[in-house]
This record gives C-alpha cells, sequence and structure tokens, in this order.
C-alpha cells in the first residue's frame, strides 16, 4: 500500500499559537485590574496620612493637590480601562505612578534637608516600593522596568546634585544612597519574578496547546508533548504495525465497489479498536490500509503491545471470518506488518492545517517489510529489530531468505497464524 508522509519545514510556534500567548499575556494583565484598584486605594490612603502630616515643602498644599491628581486619575484609569488601548493606558499609568514615586522622594529630600527624621524617611520611600509591587503585579516586565528607572534616575539626580552644587542645602546622600540601592534590588526581583510568572505561564499555555492539538489524534493516557522546548516534531522510539486486507482489489472487481466499502470499513473498526485497547494510537488509514504506531513506554513494552495487539485482530477477524461464512460471503486475510524504530512524531502545524505524522527511516523501512511480507503472502511479518525487543518472548518464527533487489531491507521473520480452535461437528 502507498503511503505519503509530508514533511514540510518545521516553522516553529504556530501563528496562532504565537497571538494566543499575546492574548494570554494581555489577560493576565487585565486579570490584575482589581489587585492593582487595591493597590491604589492603599496609595491614595498612605498620601491622605502624609498630607494630613504635612502641607508638602515644595508648595503649599503640594501634597493634597497631589492627592488629589492620583485619585482622578485613578478614577479615570479604571473608568476607561475597557473602553480604550490597555496598553496605551497601561504605558499611561506607569509614567503616573514613577512621576508620583519620584515627586514625593525628592519632595521629601528637601525637606530633610532642614529637619530629617526616621517615620518621614520611611513614609517617602513606602510610595515607591507599593508602586514598584503594583507594577509587578501587572505582570509587565517592560512597565516595571521602565518605573525603576524613571524613579532611580529621578532619586540619583538629585542625590548627585546635592553632591555638586552644596549651596541647594540638599541633605547628605549617605542616608539616602542605602534607600535608592534598597529600592533597585527590590526593582531587580520584581522584575525578575515577573519575567518568571510570564514564561511559566508562556510553557504552561505551549504544552496545552499542543495537547490540544494532539488530542485529536492521541488516545488519553499517551502524553507526546514534551516539557523542555518545542514538539511540533520529536524523536521517539515507536513500534510500527501496518495492516492490508490481502487481494482487496480482486475483491472489489469481484463484488462491487459499495459492498466491499462495508467490509473496509467493518475491518478498519476492528482494527482500531484492537490497537486502541493494547495502548497504540491509529495513525492514518490509506486505502484498504491501516498504520499504527505504538509509542508508550520502553521499546520492549511497545513491541510487546503491538504484537499482543496483532494477535488480538488476528481473533476478531476470525470471530469475523465465521460471521461471514455463515452469510456466504468470501473470507477476507490480513498481512500485519511489524517494525520498530526512532522516528520523529508530532503535529504538523503551518497556521493553515495540522496534520498528525510519522517521518523517519523506521517508516521507509516498514514501507519495505510491508512489501516483501505481501509477495511472500505472509500473515504476519515482524523485522529481526523487533524479534529482538520481543526477546524471550518471542514466538517461533521462520526467517525470510533475501532475494535479488531487497539488500535495504530489514531482516524478516514470519510468524505462524495461532492454531485456531476447531468447530465441533454437527450432530
Amino acid at each position: 500500500m502507498s503511503r505519503r508522509h509530508p514533511s514540510p519545514p518545521d516553522r516553529g510556534a504556530s501563528p496562532r499559537l504565537a497571538e494566543d500567548e499575546h492574548t494570554l499575556a494581555a489577560g493576565l494583565a487585565a486579570g490584575t485590574a482589581t489587585r492593582v484598584l487595591v493597590m491604589r486605594l492603599v496609595m491614595l490612603g498612605v498620601l491622605a496620612v502624609s498630607a494630613h502630616l504635612s502641607d508638602g515643602v515644595l508648595h503649599a498644599g503640594s501634597h493634597w493637590f497631589i492627592l488629589s491628581g492620583y485619585a482622578a486619575s485613578s478614577l479615570w484609569l479604571a473608568v476607561t480601562a475597557r473602553r480604550r488601548n490597555s496598553e496605551r493606558l497601561a504605558w499611561i499609568t506607569t509614567l503616573l505612578d514613577a512621576a508620583l514615586a519620584a515627586y514625593i522622594v525628592l519632595e521629601y529630600m528637601m525637606a530633610a534637608a532642614e529637619a530629617a527624621d526616621e517615620p518621614g524617611t520611611l513614609a517617602s520611600r513606602l510610595p515607591a516600593f507599593l508602586l514598584l509591587l503594583e507594577s509587578g503585579l501587572t505582570l509587565r516586565p517592560r512597565h516595571t522596568a521602565a518605573f525603576v528607572a524613571l524613579v532611580a534616575g529621578v532619586w540619583s539626580g538629585a542625590l548627585g546634585l546635592g553632591l555638586l552644587e552644596p549651596r541647594l542645602g540638599l541633605p547628605p546622600a549617605g542616608p539616602h544612597v542605602f534607600g535608592l540601592l534598597s529600592f533597585l534590588v527590590a526593582g531587580a526581583f520584581v522584575i525578575e519574578g515577573s519575567l518568571r510568572l510570564r514564561r511559566g505561564v508562556a510553557t504552561m499555555l505551549r504544552l496545552e496547546h499542543e495537547r490540544a492539538s494532539l488530542a485529536r489524534f492521541v488516545p488519553a493516557g499517551i502524553d507526546l508533548v514534551r516539557r523542555d522546548g518545542p514538539t511540533a516534531l520529536q524523536p521517539r522510539h515507536a513500534c510500527l504495525l501496518a495492516l492490508d486486507i490481502r487481494g482487496f482489489s480482486a475483491l472489489t472487481r469481484l463484488w462491487g465497489e459499495a459492498r466491499v466499502l462495508d467490509w473496509l470499513l467493518a475491518v478498519r473498526a476492528l482494527a482500531h479498536a484492537a490497537v486502541t485497547d493494547w495502548g497504540g494510537l491509529v495513525d492514518k488509514y490509506v486505502g484498504d490500509g491501516v498504520l499504527a504506531q505504538f509509542v508508550d513506554g520502553a521499546p520492549a513494552e511497545q513491541a510487546a503491545a503491538a504484537l499482543a495487539c496483532v494477535r488480538e485482530i488476528e481473533s476478531r477477524m476470525h470471530g469475523m471470518n465465521e460471521a461471514r461464512r455463515r452469510q456466504d460471503l468470501p473470507p477476507l486475510a490480513l498481512t500485519a506488518s511489524l517494525h520498530a524504530g526512532e522516528v520523529l512524531v508530532g503535529v504538523l502545524d503551518d497556521g493553515l492545517r495540522a496534520e498528525f505524522t510519522v517521518l523517519g527511516p523506521a517508516m521507509n523501512a516498514l514501507a519495505r517489510v510491508e512489501a516483501r511480507a505481501k509477495r511472500e503472502n505472509l500473515s504476519i511479518a515482524v523485522s529481526k529489530r523487533v524479534m529482538r525487543l520481543l526477546g524471550p518472548a518471542a514466538p517461533p518464527a521462520r526467517r525470510l531468505p533475501r532475494r535479488p533487489g531487497e539488500e535495504d531491507c530489514p531482516d524478516l521473520f514470519g510468524l505462524d497464524p495461532v492454531p485456531l480452535p476447531v468447530a465441533a461437528p454437527a450432530s
């Protein structure tokens, strides 16, 4: 039976997967809206306490002005978040937060030139750290990095300016350098944690996307998805099974296509049930043939399951032929070919069509095993590699001599059918 296995180049993640990752990232950021709102309410409380304790030093009522502006911007962002470009709003929020944190730090540094106190120092730094956490909760590492850069830039600029121009009356740099370094370290931890979380979620998305793609082809319980990288096609050991109905063309000419089609569907259903029962998966149907794989477990377990599946199909075909005999229909005979080896297995998805496929030298060798088995009119043909995997459990078999032109075919063994019970004569 002829078989085609297209092998387009691996193009990496499909456009659909990339789009899903972008959508998920936006969804993660949007899903933090409630927590960010809570953080803003906490920030408003901190600013209210600070405004109550001091009218500000840059100008009268500056704290109340900033508090009112921050409250108004928070309300505006909450109202428009669902109706406007979320990415643009996120950048506006980041810039507003950075400006607020830098303002409070800078204002206290100027106030501390006259009378510094530890509670005031802590209160001035708290908004910067809280807003840093708020930025991290959005799971947008670039925004968090921009926030850290802006606040740290203003902070370090003020310290440098105080060293260069003592006449400005800025406080000594020593105590504030520690606060700046603490802020930078905290920013690095928040950014790194945000990146880790996004990578973890992206990996989970990839795995689920690939499992969803494979679910159309692979029975439950067989996991072909790798966790350490893309798995569009991955190397894997497999035991391969090819089934063909012998003399199918002659049956079609004699009985007609419509009637023979029903027989073919019955054989496919029988083979599919047996393959699934033994932990294999049906790759595809081509004409009157069935291609199946056994990829679960160790190579020896795959070979044992494949052979047991063939024996199961043999037994079920006997029952089917008994029923056909009673209907005066011709028996159907199958040729089963087994081979094993390393293959590339998975789903090829170019964004237009997804197809489950198996590629590799073992697939090409299986086609040669199958052709040789047909020439020898064998019921079951097993390659030498499968016999070695079976080990002591290998059944008695006869080795087939090579013929001219068969040098590229694996060494082949023919198995005798399992003796069937003899029906008792009717009394």
